[in-house]
């Protein structure tokens, strides 16, 4: 397999992953109300998930170029779609809770996993350093692509239902569409060639004192931007929806399938933009007015106007990623990726976990919007301290 065609795997695999990510996003929450999980309830098998993505996360970071990259990668779609084939068919919330753990359900409607690690390590080693935020770039639009067909979908149940599906059965039975698209996912990890691997497979998080110096302190910041994330997860924004607003799940998938498109685009130009600015800016000055936008959602009116807002906050809220991606990526050495990209997967997994079991409760106990506002703040605070900490350290491409 030549470096150009195991970076289309990659992408391929990365756009039915996030399909998946996106229509479950929507659908978890929903499902579990039906069946009868109450906002906390919902909060703490999202947070399970999470939790399970967080392990995967570590074992990664720890062990992944030693296990091989290409087995990993096949080993974790295969759990997830065994986590979400389970789900599909249980009723007890243990069962539900196990099974949301060790297949690592994503409630956060994005892809942001432990397969994401190996690709996001993988993927400098296919292009030059001039179009290494480019290729980020396109893997972000593909992924968000993904998102958006995937919000698409989590309208199948109401054709199902059209078609006298029973309701209980036409949710389960999108929920086996998920835990099917991760499989295919597992197909295609199989035919990635030699070159994925690592050179010289790292020893769990060695890397040099200076590049310590600066994942630690970008990880210490990633912690409390996921921290807010966590407050956002796509099933708890969809279950906001779906009881302020009486919103249906297709209504929603439509709401998020306009998100995602908007993500793809923003991601193209972000790295237009990061060109022209640099990426810390980038990722500074576009977050902070998406978060300014999140807070008068819970104050709309109107389901379209809550909705006009959203999809605005979508357009900008994503153009951080592929630039933070690069970034990671170009201030370590080649050799240092897999522990620099899995510390900073981690702790976001990690601080994403905590969170939405929090989310619930607030959102059963206080106030609906409450974690939408909670959210913003964070990630407020958080673009701040990253613009006083990082904007002097520039990439290669910058200096």
């Amino acid at each position: 397999m030549t470096i150009s065609g195991d970076r289309r795997i990659l992408y391929a695999a990365a756009f039915l992953r996030a399909l998946a990510t996106g229509m479950i996003g929507i659908l978890i929450g929903i499902y579990l109300a039906r069946v009868g999980f109450d906002a906390a309830g919902i909060g703490a098998i999202v947070t399970t998930g999470l939790s399970g993505a967080a392990a995967g996360a570590l074992l990664v970071t720890l062990a992944g170029d030693r296990l091989g990259r290409k087995r990993t990668l096949v080993a974790l779609g295969v759990l997830g779609a065994l986590g979400g084939a389970a789900v599909a068919v249980a009723s007890s919330p243990v069962v539900i809770g196990i099974a949301a753990f060790f297949g690592m359900l994503n409630g956060m409607g994005r892809d942001r996993g432990a397969s994401m690690i190996l690709d996001q390590v993988i993927l400098p080693a296919t292009a030059t350093p001039d179009r290494r935020t480019a290729v980020f770039a396109w893997y972000n639009v593909l992924q968000d692509a993904g998102h958006a067909i995937g919000a698409l979908a989590a309208g199948l149940p109401a054709l199902f239902r059209a078609a006298s599906v029973p309701e209980d059965l036409s949710l389960r039975a999108a929920i086996g569409a998920y835990a099917l698209l991760l499989a295919i996912t597992s197909l295609l990890y199989l035919r990635l060639g030699p070159e994925v691997e690592a050179e010289k497979p790292s020893a769990g998080l060695r890397i040099s004192p200076a590049s310590r110096k600066i994942v630690t302190r970008v990880s210490s910041l990633f912690a409390l931007d996921g921290l807010g994330g966590g407050f956002l997860t796509s099933a708890l924004l969809s279950y906001f929806f779906y009881v302020r607003f009486g919103v249906r799940e297709e209504g929603i998938g439509l709401l998020f399938f306009g998100a995602r498109i908007l993500n793809a685009i923003s991601h193209l130009g972000a790295a237009w933009l990061s060109r022209r600015i640099g990426l810390v800016n980038t990722m500074v000055f576009t977050h902070i007015p998406s978060s300014l936008l999140l807070v008068t959602v819970p104050f709309a009116p109107s389901f379209g106007i809550a909705a006009v807002l959203f999809l605005i906050r979508e357009g900008l809220v994503e153009m951080d990623v592929p630039t933070r991606q690069s970034y990671v990526m170009a201030v370590v050495r080649p050799e240092e990726r897999t522990a620099a990209s899995g510390v900073t997967h981690l702790v976001r997994l990690g601080a994403w976990a905590v969170a939405p079991a929090f989310a619930g409760l607030f959102m059963r106990g206080g106030s609906l919007g409450a974690p939408l506002m909670i959210g913003a703040g964070m990630k407020i605070l958080y673009d701040g301290l990253l613009y006083a900490a990082f904007r002097k350290i520039r990439p290669p491409e910058e200096t």
